[in-house]
């Protein structure tokens, strides 16, 4: 185009120059105005997270096949090659898609929204259940009751996460967090014991909501005198780890969704003591300067 442009006056390239620098200052996307569909914007690609995760394989399975998005990809990665990839479309305001999930940090640093889901298929609220291994209750009754009694909201979660963001080591997030709410940090130790250094082993994943919250409880477990060894896996060693014994305990099980094949793997080998928090979502997510509302619009 621009070798076409060279023969002509100087003061057509002059306005078309001045046309392109407006269409600049505008936007630094095309995601809005644009002639194009949004796959082609986004080379028909969903950023996602690891491979293991519910989330991933319910888009992969399920929404792919169900919206007819035949030519559609969803990129395995991790949580933070996820948000990483988020970060710079936006700060550049260019078109992007990922698999999204809330409570987290990036709802509260950028302007983002759901694609609507008409079929359901990403289902309404999840919960955050905490899992424990069978026989903590005899063997550590005092961390079992701690944990039974662990529960807050999406809210309380982002502030520990958001401090995590801006910087700060999750054990001194977490520190922070659980001494400007002892009010409620005294309900989950009501009726504990203090022990002397019972050593206690959570297995967590490395999902941005789910390093807050273990970081949270082992502050917790600490301060009555657990010794807590925090051990991060990926999903499957997570709930295998609960299963065989290896692991205590955790409270990162995201259901009745996201980890539902883990649960139905390992039921009967672990103890449920049910949700920690509730309210949770997943779906696609866009930014919002992105004109596209609902995962329908991406056939088009």
């Amino acid at each position: 185009m621009l070798k076409k442009l060279l023969g002509v006056t100087s003061a057509l390239t002059l306005t078309l120059g001045l046309a392109a620098c407006g269409e600049n200052e505008t936007s630094g996307s095309e995601s809005e105005g644009s002639t194009e569909s949004v796959g082609k914007q986004v080379d028909y690609e969903i950023v996602g997270i690891d491979p293991g995760a519910g989330l991933m394989k319910l888009t992969i399975n399920d929404v792919i096949p169900e919206y007819g998005l035949d030519d559609w990809e969803v990129i395995e990665g991790s949580g933070a090659a996820m948000t990483a990839a988020l970060k710079k479309a936006y700060d550049k305001e260019e078109p992007i898609i990922i698999t999204g999930w809330s409570p987290h940090w990036k709802f509260a640093s950028y302007d983002l929204k759901y694609l609507e889901d008409p079929k359901g298929i990403y289902g309404g609220a999840e919960d955050v259940n905490t899992i424990v291994r069978l026989g903590l209750k005899e063997d550590h009754p005092d961390a079992y009751l701690l944990l039974d009694q662990f529960n807050w909201e999406p809210d309380q979660m982002e502030a520990v996460m958001s401090s995590i963001q801006d910087g700060n080591e999750p054990a001194e997030a977490a520190a922070g967090w659980v001494s400007e709410n002892e009010e409620l940090v005294s309900t989950w130790t009501e009726g504990v014991n203090e022990v002397d250094g019972v050593e206690i082993k959570l297995l967590y994943v490395a999902w941005d909501d789910v390093i807050a919250s273990s970081h949270v409880v082992e502050n917790v477990l600490e301060s009555v005198g657990y010794e807590v060894e925090l051990v991060q896996v990926d999903a499957g060693p997570m709930w295998a780890g609960i299963a065989d014994g290896s692991g205590d305990a955790m409270v990162g099980a995201w259901l009745p969704t996201t980890h539902a094949d883990y649960y139905a793997e390992y039921e009967g080998k672990f103890e449920d003591l049910g949700s920690n928090l509730h309210g949770t979502k997943q779906g696609l997510v866009v930014p919002a300067y992105m004109d596209i509302d609902s995962i329908e619009d991406l056939k088009e």
